[in-house]
């Protein structure tokens, strides 16, 4: 379950990056009830994309901006609660790793879905039905 942030130069020291990527991938886990399941968490993965400075934008102009992206099943967080809390609590992660550098209105979030059957861990393609099992089975 690839999670990435993108925020410019400077907006994040290397420790910040590290725990706001801890923290989101903590978030992720728990609202799903799997934090410590054996087969999810070594399988929340993703990066910090660190963007020259003024090479991001907002409305056109350069900006500071911070970007966490989900990329997972259809199955993952299924309902409209669920995706609030993700989009609230992370963004209340980025604004705090950034401490100030980057305003909360210039976070933002997105939660794409693969396909059923487009999911690939170690070259093997799962069907939801197949990640299902596989997490219950951990």
């Amino acid at each position: 379950m690839p999670i990435q942030i993108i925020v410019p130069e400077g907006a994040l020291t290397p420790a910040a990056e590290a725990e706001a990527f801890g923290r989101l991938t903590e978030l992720l886990l728990r609202l799903h009830g799997l934090t410590g399941n054996r087969f999810m968490t070594p399988n929340v993965i993703g990066e910090v994309t660190v963007v020259p400075k003024r090479r991001t934008y907002s409305g056109g102009k350069p900006a500071d901006i911070a970007v966490f992206e989900l990329k997972v099943p259809s199955f993952v967080l299924p309902t409209q609660e669920l995706k609030d809390a993700w989009i609230s609590e992370g963004t209340a992660i980025i604004e705090k790793a950034a401490e100030g550098r980057i305003k909360r209105e210039h976070i933002f979030a997105n939660v794409s879905y693969a396909v059923d059957g487009g999911w690939g861990i170690g070259g093997e393609a799962y069907s939801n039905a197949a990640l299902g099992s596989a997490v219950a089975a951990a």
